[in-house]
């Protein structure tokens, strides 16, 4: 029995744009989000985004539902054409800022001063730039699990890595980026 993706991917084959559509109303925003995560900047996070949308829709055809689920496919051609994307830029990647990296821990955002505002902002920076300084592998499967709330499994199928490996990582990134935190807080200039 066919799920409802595969039956969108089928009918999106057979050439119904209503199909598509509907592929992209479901995947657009997470897609965006995986983008911005890892360039920081909404303009080639939407760049990204586009990309990679087209580059779904012109390889559907290769997309085997035994191999996993469709939005694992969709997500590990996301990330591909990331990392394309971060050689031929040759630049550090930054993350976070986005809306969920923003709203952590605000009970009460409607009365929010400008003071905690800035706060919050500062602290968003210090988890960024804290993120930023761990190794690739770590600071890939601590955005997977941590900011984008994938499964063990679902990120083991992405990155094509026992499921293991995807714990271990995500074992060592927390404890290596409790530590970063905690001596970063200790230098001037640190208050979050």
């Amino acid at each position: 029995m066919l799920s409802s993706d595969e039956k969108l991917v089928e009918r999106c084959l057979q050439g119904d744009d209503a199909a598509w559509e509907q592929i992209v109303r479901s995947y657009a925003k997470r897609i965006y989000n995986l983008s911005y995560r890892y360039t920081n900047r909404r303009d080639e996070a939407e760049d990204l985004s586009q990309d990679i949308l087209i580059r779904v829709y012109q390889n559907l055809g290769s997309f085997r539902p035994d191999m996993g689920s469709f939005q694992s496919w969709i997500l590990k051609v996301g990330r591909n054409l990331i990392i394309d994307h971060y050689r031929q830029t040759r630049r550090y990647q930054q993350v976070a800022g986005t809306e969920e990296l923003e709203k952590m821990s605000i009970t009460d955002t409607a009365s929010q001063s400008p003071e905690r505002s800035i706060e919050r902002s500062e602290e968003a920076r210090f988890l960024r730039d804290g993120l930023d300084a761990l190794s690739p592998e770590l600071k890939e499967a601590i955005i997977l699990r941590d900011i984008e709330g994938m499964a063990y499994l679902e990120i083991s199928e992405l990155l094509g890595i026992p499921e293991g490996t995807v714990k271990s990582r995500i074992n060592r990134g927390r404890l290596e980026l409790a530590k970063l935190l905690a001596k970063r807080r200790g230098l001037p200039g640190w208050q979050a």
